[in-house]
Parts: structure tokens; sequence; C-alpha cells
């Protein structure tokens, strides 16, 4: 098993480190590998702590490769948060070849006329995502390798994060010992992996329910056409049920694990548990139904909030309605309070693969999926890399200047 056909994802959250192996063998793709950590350092999906985020990354790679017998030098590492923003953008160029058949090269070449776009000193190009290609004015294509054109245009979606927030990761990742090949936008692989081709072109709504933050990724159009983040997640049913039965937060997350249900109907009276109250060396015994009283309010406010900022980004009905995944929706009950309060289709997403079988692990699958998609549509030798990980400020602040005008100055070459 060569190091060529194994790529390793890394799915950095809330509560919990993933670092998924995934092997390409034969055109098949199987997941050999999983290690998870419990994530120290982050808060609402923002990294707070370099030094225990850093620790954290180490166990769950550690995890990964004691599972396998490998070692992981190289890991394509998600990127989620508010800080994320799509814009449209258009290229342009002249098809090269003789022949004026469509390469690899010329699909290079439109996505980076894509790119030259004016950006703000702080906001960085994490992808370029093709929406469509135009072939001489015929539109609607989606791969125009190997048809015959003199002029190719690309309609793209910019994905851009802030700086802050990606060298951070970036610097975290790299401290663990590690070389990031790319950002993957966790949005955008989970929607590869979990959507279908119809549910993406005629619209749904997927809603990855962390511990600290929920991510919302509208897909029309077979692609991804709004972003959006909210800090509230199943963290926050930790805290309610921690006040609730005055508990410790620790001793609330074990019995929010093993007893927990978001639907008061649902619920047994008749299962009962015992918690240690704070202030107190006497254990109380609760029932399911107590601890769904303090559930289902919290989980309701958390799919009327998804639905108000589906409105507020534009979208009212989507045939496709709503996809959920992330830990979260493991409870039980959630799906019945989530058809409730959205009042459309829901159906909770999980990756179809041994081992990581669970809405947790729909990120982390997410990244090598879309990764595995990238390698068979372009050629292996013509991967996407990380851009300037490791370049200094200095060389930042100038690059774009340069990139920009250089990028003009070719695209005016292949017109003359």
């Amino acid at each position: 098993m060569s190091n060529n056909d194994i790529i390793v994802s890394l799915d950095i959250g809330t509560s919990k480190v993933r670092a998924i192996i995934g092997e390409i063998s034969n055109g098949t793709f199987n997941i050999i590998g999983v290690g998870s950590a419990d994530s120290e350092g982050i808060r609402k999906g923002a990294i707070v702590d370099i030094d225990q985020t850093v620790q954290s990354i180490k166990s769950a790679v550690d995890h990964a490769e004691r599972m396998v017998g490998i070692q992981i030098s190289e890991v394509y590492v998600g990127i989620s948060g508010n800080h994320i923003g799509l814009q449209s953008s258009h290229g342009v160029v002249a098809v090269s070849n003789e022949d004026r058949e469509i390469g690899e090269e010329d699909i290079e070449r439109v996505m980076k006329a894509a790119e030259v776009i004016a950006l703000p000193p702080e906001r960085e190009i994490i992808d370029v995502v093709a929406k469509q290609y135009v072939v001489d004015g015929l539109e609607g294509i989606q791969d125009p390798r190997g048809m015959i054109g003199v002029r190719l245009e690309v309609e793209a979606t910019i994905i851009t994060g802030a700086k802050t927030a990606i060298h951070n990761l970036l610097r975290c990742v790299e401290k663990a010992g590690l070389k990031v090949t790319d950002l993957v936008l966790l949005s955008l692989g989970a929607g590869q992996l979990a959507l279908s081709k119809d549910e993406k072109t005629m619209g749904s709504v997927l809603v990855d329910i962390g511990a600290g933050a929920t991510t919302i990724a509208v897909f029309e159009n077979g692609t991804i056409s709004a972003t959006s983040t909210l800090p509230i997640g199943g963290e926050f049913i930790t805290n309610d049920i921690a006040y609730g039965l005055r508990t410790l937060t620790d001793q609330a997350e074990k019995v929010k694990l093993k007893y927990g249900c978001a639907l008061i109907e649902d619920a047994a009276p008749d299962v009962t548990f015992k918690v240690t109250r704070i202030g107190s060396n006497v254990d109380k015994e609760f029932t399911q139904e107590d601890l769904a009283a303090i559930s289902e309010p919290r989980v309701q406010e958390i799919f009327h909030l998804i639905r108000q900022e589906v409105k507020r980004l534009g979208y009212t009905e989507l045939p496709g309605g709503y996809i959920l995944t992330g830990g979260t929706v493991s409870m039980p009950g959630l799906l019945q309070v989530a058809q409730n309060e959205l009042a459309a289709s829901v159906r909770i997403a999980v990756p179809d693969y041994i081992g990581v079988r669970d809405p947790g692990f729909t990120s982390g699958v997410g990244i090598l999926y879309n990764v595995i998609r990238n390698i068979r549509i372009r050629s292996t030798g013509n991967k996407k890399t990380v851009k300037n990980p490791k370049s200094t400020p200095a060389a930042q602040e100038t690059a774009p200047k340069a990139g920009i005008w250089g990028s003009i100055k070719n695209i005016f070459k292949e017109f003359i």
C-alpha cells in the first residue's frame, strides 16, 4: 500500500477532532482508519487556544495512525465558520491549443482568470467552484474538456475567508507536524457526499449541527449558492441539562448522550438515571421525561433559528427540503422536532462507509469525497495546493496585486 493511494482528512470541531484515512485502490474508495479525540481550544467553531488545539490534532492523528499502522504526513483540512463568504465571478480566456481542443491547461487558466477579483486585505481565497462553463456562447456546460472552441468562459463561485482564521488553522495543523495539502470548505464537501444530484439541482438546505455552531449551506443549480453559521449547537442542550438538573457539565453531556431525547412524547417515564448535584454529595434520580422536558424547547429554538436564517438568506421553499448532519442530529426524536419546526421534508444524512456510519462523520468523509471527485475530474498531476500557507506577511500583501496585473496581462496576451 503506497502513500500515493492514501488521503487523510482533518475535521477540527468544537467537541471532537476527527482524522479519517481513505484509500483509493483500483478506482474504488474505502475508509481504512478513523481517529477521534476530544477537542480542546475550540469555542463555537473558532480556535481560541493554539497549543490545546495542536494537542487535540496530535491525539486524533495518533489514534488513526495506530489503527492503520502508517505514518500520516499530509492532510486535507476542513474549514468553516461565520467568516466564510461566497461571491460570484466570471473568467474568460482564448483556447490555447492549435487544434482548438479545450484541455486541462485551458480549464486552469480560465479558473485563474475568475480569481482576479478585488478583495479586502483581510480576506483570502480558499477555493473556486465552477457553476458552469461557456464555450463560444454555448452555456450550461459542466465539463468542457475535449470540446472544440475558441473562447472559454466560466461562471464561478469564489469562496473566501478571513486571513486570521485561515492562518491560525494552518498554524495549528503545521505545529502538529503535518503538511496541509489543501483547505476544503466543510459544507461543500459534506454537500457533495450527502446530497443527491437532484437535491443539489432543484434546491435544498444542508444543515450541519455541531456542538458549538450550526452551519447552513444552500445548494441550487448543482452548486453551493449561500452559506451561514449560527453560534448555537449541541453544547447549548448540554448546558441547559446542567442547569436544569443542577449538575456538572461533564455529567450532563454523558446523560445527554445516553438518555437524551428531543421529544417529550418519545421519552420513557420508566427509564431513570441518577446524577450528582452541585453542592451536594447525594445523587438525585430523574427520568428520561425530565430530560426531554429540558431538551425539547432548546431543540425547537435551534430549528426556529435555522428556518429564520434560511429566510434571511433569501430562500423560502426549496423543493429538496432540509438535509441534517453533524453529531447533534443523532439524538432520538430530533428528526420529528425538525419536521414540526421547519414544516418541510427533512432527512438525516449518514456516510455509507463502514466505521463512519454516524452523522458526526459526514463532514470528515465529505472532505475526502470532494478531493477524490476533483482528482477524478482533473488529471492527478494538476492538484490544487493551499495558497501561500507559509508566506510572510509582506509577501501576502504584495502577492495579490502582482497576481491581478499578471493575470490581466496574460488574458490580453491570449486575445492579441
